[in-house]
């Protein structure tokens, strides 16, 4: 992991810790590192081309028809969404805990905002120590 990264993670550690507990609002940085406009998961809409950012609360593999499915919840502090990648039983690095970025088409999956095969970027643990 690079400095630059360490920094990134160290402000967003602490941008969740004080958007959380001070003014309950989303979670989110207005750009991501390529510069690229970051949206609250509330304000995602279908059919848009979206970067979110969040904390992965939840993770469950779904076989649909011989194809397995890897279902992740992304939470960014106010609202959450799924992240599902089709063929995948799981991906290295990610877990409950770490926080994403991930961008693609939003859309409406049994009333559930989803994004299927996103391209992502593993960002870390909140509260986690780069040396």
């Amino acid at each position: 992991m690079t400095p630059d990264t360490g920094r990134r993670l160290r402000r967003f550690a602490e941008r969740l810790r004080r958007d959380h507990s001070e003014a309950g609002g989303p979670v989110h940085s207005d750009r991501d590192a390529a510069g690229g406009h970051v949206v609250p998961i509330r304000e995602a809409r279908p059919r848009a081309r979206v970067t979110v950012v969040g904390e992965v609360r939840t993770m469950s593999l779904r076989p649909r028809a011989d194809v397995p499915a890897l279902d992740v919840e992304l939470w960014d502090g106010a609202d959450a969404l799924h992240l599902v990648w089709l063929g995948r039983r799981s991906i290295p690095g990610i877990a409950p805990g770490i926080h994403l970025r991930a961008t693609g088409r939003v859309t409406l999956q049994r009333r559930t905002v989803t994004i299927f095969n996103p391209a992502y970027e593993v960002i870390g643990r909140v509260g986690e120590t780069l040396g």
